[in-house]
């Protein structure tokens, strides 16, 4: 049985601690960060407030262990697909298709965490808004150093817009996450991860 009180020096907490993260991460993902209250937070994970502070800080400490913890696992796919492909638009069409699939899961909500979770937050959230924004500049950059280092090594034409197509990238990506929010099914998704792939430019030969 949970034991919910306070949790005291001295005396370890009885609650799952991974658990309860698991189930912070799922409502911010479902519903975002400000729509959620502390209240509902701790109902869902089974704690009382004293103990969701003593355990994690506060609302938003928690939310930046739940965006690191995501990052970790779930939002680890597009970087695994981009890595297994030695060319750069192999990668970027493996990861698109990766990420059908799994802004599609049942097991957890729809969309991207990353994406959708600062949506409609007040300038009070605005540094969570910002930490979101970063995480997601921050993957259009890396992305644009590979394209860039494929134009390099000749795997893309010379002239080939790197930053555009990041951003492109990045782009598709938040409208296949709010896409999957509104129901879209895998199969839809993966028809707009291959219409994306219309935009690039072919690879040399040898990476085909």
């Amino acid at each position: 049985m949970t034991d919910d009180r306070p949790y005291r020096r001295g005396r370890p907490r009885s609650f799952d601690r991974d658990q309860a993260l698991l189930t912070a991460m799922h409502e911010f993902w479902q519903r975002g960060f400000e729509p959620v209250s502390v209240a509902e937070l701790t109902a869902a994970m089974g704690i009382t407030p004293p103990s969701l502070y003593a355990a994690f800080g506060d609302k938003k400490t928690l939310f930046r262990e739940v965006v690191e913890r995501y990052q970790q696992t779930h939002g680890t796919f597009f970087a695994t697909a981009l890595a297994a492909e030695e060319s750069v638009r192999n990668g970027v069409a493996r990861a698109l298709r990766a990420a059908a699939v799994e802004y599609t899961r049942p097991e957890h909500p729809p969309g991207c965490l990353i994406i959708n979770a600062a949506v409609n937050c007040t300038a009070a959230s605005a540094d969570i808004t910002e930490l979101l924004r970063a995480q997601r500049a921050a993957n259009i950059t890396a992305l644009r150093e590979r394209i860039e280092a494929d134009v390099t090594d000749g795997r893309l034409p010379a002239g080939t817009d790197a930053s555009r197509l990041a951003v492109l990238v990045g782009v598709i990506l938040q409208g296949m996450s709010q896409h999957a929010r509104d129901g879209a099914d895998t199969n839809e998704l993966l028809a707009v991860a291959e219409a994306t792939m219309l935009a690039w430019p072919q690879t040399s030969t040898r990476d085909r």
